[in-house]
């Protein structure tokens, strides 16, 4: 009686500790949704992330005077150029402060980088949402799959780590 005591108490902390590590996700490897945004793009139209569900998208945010920012840029283009027929959309986030670096500014800096993906405006809500109470670091990509969940964030230009992650959805 006393051994079956001890194998019960050890299945009951054995299930709890696999619902802690593991949790309840209806899904696979499901991250968090991607908080919704609506920003301006560089012409004034609104782009909402909602706009692109059902297609893969990579979140970029970055600043003109940052330069691994400048360095990811290259890469991102490539990606764009190998995936957008799979349904890859990149949208650059500028952090840029507007009233230093203006739409004019950052078409100009668009069209010196020869960058083929839209670039946003950010405002406080998505830096919030997105960041939350940490401190914003530039560059940060977050890779969101088809349904809208976060599959990946990296923090600073990581030559590759992208594309691997694409890899993976985009199969």
């Amino acid at each position: 009686m006393h051994f079956n005591w001890k194998i019960t108490v050890l299945m009951v902390s054995f299930f709890a500790l696999f619902v802690f590590e593991f949790g309840c996700e209806d899904g696979v490897g499901a991250g968090p949704m991607a908080p919704g945004f609506s920003l301006p793009d560089l012409s004034g139209e609104t782009r909402s992330l909602s706009d692109y569900r059902g297609n893969v998208v990579v979140l970029d945010f970055w600043a003109t005077w940052c330069p691994p920012c400048r360095m990811s840029i290259p890469e991102l283009v490539k990606l764009k150029g190998k995936y957008g027929d799979r349904g890859l959309v990149i949208l650059g986030i500028s952090v840029d402060d507007h009233r230093q670096t203006t739409d004019e500014n950052l078409q100009a800096f668009k069209k010196k980088a020869k960058i083929n993906y839209t670039i946003l405006r950010y405002n406080k809500k998505v830096i919030q949402d997105y960041f939350g109470q940490k401190n914003q670091a530039i560059p940060t990509m977050f890779v969101i799959d088809r349904d809208g969940r976060i599959k990946d964030r990296f923090v600073g230009f990581r030559p590759g780590a992208i594309e691997k992650s694409l890899a993976e959805i985009l199969k």
